[in-house]
Parts: structure tokens; sequence; C-alpha cells
């Protein structure tokens, strides 16, 4: 991949700043600050607190008793631990046998993401108009051009998932528009159908975690579905949705119980389609049940949610909404935009594990770096990059970016032998700050390995799929030594089990390496 495909970003970008709300920045500056303050990367300052670490043969048998746990609770184990510093194998245990990664597979998406776009590229949605201004009518359409962004949401906005949209509005009403007589072009042609990856569980493709991905998207393409009960038992449910959109039809059956035992909400959509239902039973005494629904139909959302959005902000759109690949030749004129940091979402990706971030961003590089934003291509892009690691074409399998696919599959020291290259990387710091650290607040991680002196020296990426569970990042010894770690648990016969042998391992690690 040449120099010049990697660098012209830089060249491309345009001078209007992102729309990161202030108080974004200021958590990322502060997460920024603590990674720093622990200084368990390269460049970036640590020291060791002078603990002796054991020899590599004693240190493999300090951790090959918490592997046997973790061999017991999964039969299909993979271990793979390496002093990055000298890039000896420390310890290893079915090293070289590919297994599944589930969201450990989020740690090539993002590396390449960093290595080929760096951490500065930026996910940019643009609003164009065309036509004339008369009185505070556009006589006119309007066009809405996908970039790929999946962060059209109300995560940066304290829920508020019109944010970005109203604002959109707000800039064209500084244009003098109030109305749009025209038509709203929906331009998601920067990303190929399918919407959906044909690995994935049909039977789970109505969950958040398997969100159809488009070039336009909205509120992670999924519906937040709260449940609250009645005041009386045998009342029906009361059913939430947010955004609350008219595209929405809920079938509710769930009543309203007097006992706990009772308590059992189901919320599902009916498959293709923007049917929601609800049924089962609410405790009267209850907080309200929520879940995550993804949406059939990407850009229908998104529509309707453009078109909620302008009319709470005085602006009304009276046309049709088209959805269209390419933007109609025309002289459009530039009225609003959104921008998003690769940063912001690759910690998303990382710290979330969140699949449709992951799957737009492959899709991504494989339209900016091979001119079509789809699977194939974005696995071509991380393959390339792979081939640069060392890592050769044709030894993995790669089939998505988010770890979703049962056909993600490496072995433990390939991605020990990524992480490596990746503690060297220019964009290695970066790399490691969109990683979960141990006991970080507010993440599954708050609790794990949250004690000293191993609370703040894990950076890792988890992964859970049905009979797999999977973690690889980097910890930092006692001894001030840094590894580079994978252990990949398939067949397993409890997940659990399967974790507390992990934090095992992990603890020996620290401990005595």
């Amino acid at each position: 991949m040449s120099e010049l495909s990697r660098s012209r970003y830089a060249a491309e970008r345009a001078d209007r700043g992102p729309r990161t709300p202030s108080s974004a920045l200021a958590a990322r500056l502060a997460r920024l600050g603590l990674a720093i303050a622990l200084g368990l990367f390269s460049g970036i300052g640590f020291s060791g607190i002078g603990v002796s670490s054991l020899e590599a043969t004693e240190l493999a048998q300090v951790l090959s008793a918490p592997v046997e746990l973790a061999r017991k609770a999964a039969p299909a184990l993979g271990v793979h631990v390496v002093d990055v510093a000298t890039g000896e194998s420390v310890y290893e245990f079915e090293a070289d046998e590919a297994r599944i990664l589930a969201s450990n597979t989020k740690l090539f998406t993002t590396a390449t993401a960093l290595d080929t776009l760096g951490p500065g590229y930026f996910f940019e949605t643009n609003v164009m108009m065309r036509g004339r201004l008369h009185g505070d009518v556009l006589e006119g359409d309007l066009a809405v051009i996908g970039g790929g962004d999946p962060n059209i949401s109300g995560r940066h906005f304290e829920g508020d998932s019109l944010a970005v949209m109203r604002e959109w509005a707000v800039e064209l009403e500084k244009l003098g528009v109030r109305r749009v007589a025209g038509d709203v072009y929906l331009v998601n042609g920067l990303f190929e159908p399918p919407q959906v990856h044909p690995d994935w569980p049909k039977n789970q493709l109505n969950r958040w975690y398997e969100a159809p991905v488009d070039a336009l998207s909205f509120n992670d393409n999924s519906v937040l579905v709260r449940v609250w009960p009645g005041r009386l038992g045998g009342q029906p449910a009361r059913v939430e949705l947010i955004p609350d959109l008219p595209i929405f039809e809920v079938r509710n059956t769930a009543k309203t119980t007097n006992s706990s035992k009772q308590h059992k909400v189901i919320i599902d959509r009916v498959n293709g389609s923007n049917i929601l239902t609800v049924s089962g039973s609410v405790f009267r005494h209850a907080a309200p049940v929520e879940s995550w629904v993804a949406v059939a139909d990407p850009l229908l959302y998104f529509g309707a949610a453009l078109h909620k959005a302008f009319s709470e902000a005085g602006v009304e759109l009276t046309g049709r909404m088209l959805v269209t690949s390419t933007l109609p030749v025309s002289e459009w004129q530039w009225a609003a935009g959104y921008r998003t940091d690769l940063m912001t979402t690759a910690e998303i990706i990382n710290k979330r594990s969140q699949n449709f971030f992951a799957e737009s961003l492959l899709k991504l590089m494989g339209a900016k770096l091979c001119g079509e934003g789809s699977w194939e291509s974005g696995r071509r892009v991380v393959s390339e990059f792979l081939t640069e690691v060392g890592i050769e074409p044709g030894s993995y399998s790669l089939s998505d970016g988010s770890g979703m696919s049962r056909g993600n599959r490496f072995s433990p020291r390939q991605v020990t032998q990524l992480l490596t290259y990746m503690y060297f990387h220019p964009r290695g710091r970066d790399f490691l700050l969109t990683l979960p650290y141990s006991g970080e607040l507010g993440l599954k991680w708050e609790k794990r390995l949250a004690d000293e002196p191993y609370r703040g020296n894990v950076f890792a990426k988890t992964g859970s799929l049905t009979g797999v569970s999977t973690l690889s990042g980097y910890a930092k010894a006692e001894s001030g030594k840094i590894y580079a770690f994978s252990i990949l648990c398939n067949r397993s016969r409890s997940n659990w089990q399967a974790r507390k042998a992990q934090d095992a391992i992990v603890r020996a690690l620290i401990d005595h390496g």
C-alpha cells in the first residue's frame, strides 16, 4: 500500500472543524491523561518499580497452572505471551492453532485503520442544497451525502439522538430557509450492499449487535424500546420508543404483574418489518425494561429522523425522501455538515465493543483505499496491512470487522504478532488508548482485575460468542516489563469459567513476569 494512498487524506481534509461536543472532548482528554499517567506504553515514559521477574522457564511454569484451568473450561485453547521489548516468547500453548476470535477481531480492524487512515481521519457527512430562495422557501432540493459515519446519534449528545440533524436545520435557518419545497436525496453510494453480513446468525438479526450497515446511518441503526409497568396488576404495560418515529408500529400484549417471579418481558421485531412486539409480564415495582432493536431499513429510519428533527427546529420538509447512490448532477451548495474523528470511533469499537461501528469502519477502509465500500474490499485492506505485520496470507481467516462471524480465525501467535507490531508503530500510543483497561469506570472492566496491582496495568480486548471467550492485549508486570498476550478459549463449556481462568493467567503474568 503506497505512502500516497495513506497520506492523501490529510491533503483532502476540509477546513470545516469537527462538531465534537466539548464534554466529549473533555472526557477523552481525561482518558488520555490517565493512560499517560499509567505509563504502560513505549514512548509514554513508564518505569518499572524494581521487582525482579522470573526467568522465562520459571515464568512458564507459573503460568501453566492457570492455563490448565483455562483448558478445563475450554478444551480448544490457545495461549501466547511475548516480552514486547525483546520479542521473546515466554509462554505458548497451542499458539499456532487458529481459533475463533470473536470481538478480538476488532483489534485487527482498528489497528489497520490507524495505520492506513491515521488517527486524524474524519468521517464527514454533508448537507447540500440547490435551487433558489424565494422568501424563506427553498424552491429546490436538499441532499445528505453519507460518509459512513456511525456516530450520528445521541451517544455524544447526552442521549439526544436528533441533536446532529437539528443542528443541520439550524444552519439552514441561518441561510434563510424555513421550508424546502423540493425533495431530499439520501446519498448512500459510498457503501455497497448487502447491509447485513451473510455469516451473521439469522435468528439474531433484530439485535443491536447485528444492526445493518449503510453509508447513511442514524442512532446505531437501532431503536431503544423501553417498557414501563402499569400502576396496577393486570394493566397493560406502557411502551416508549426512543426516538419515537411514525415508521414504527408497536404490538404490545405485555401486562403488569403483582409478582416479581412472573417478571419477564420479551421485546422483538417482526423480521423484515418495522413492527415492534412486546409481550410477557412486567413487575409493577420494577424499573423499566430496555432493549435496543436493530431497524429493518436504515435509510427509511434516517429519513424519518431527519423529518422529525427539522420539524422540531422549525424547518418544513414538504417533498419526498429519495434514496440514491450518487448525487444528481447539478449546481449544489454546501449548507451544513458533521464530522467525527477516527479516534472517537476506534475507542467506541474497542472499549464498547460496538459491532456496528467496526463494520462501518471496515467498509469505509474498503471505500477509501480500494474504491469499493464492501466487506470484501475492507478485508483486502486489512490483509495488505497484515502482510506488512508479517502475518502470511492464507494462514488465517477474516470474514468481518467486528468478530460477529465465526469465520474470523487467527492463532494466538498471530494476535501477539499484531500487538507487538503496534507497540512499536508510530500510531501505537493511539492504538493503546482505544483499548479498555482494567478497572476502567463505566465499562465491564470496572470490576475486572480492578484490585492492586492489576488495576490500570492491563489494556486488553475481550471477545464473546456462544462457546467462545477471548482476551488479548498488553499487561505491565510488577517488574515493569510489558507483555503482549492472547488467550483464545474455544469450545468453552462455561464462558464465565473461561474468563476467570483468563484473569488468573494475567494475574500470574503481572505478579511474576
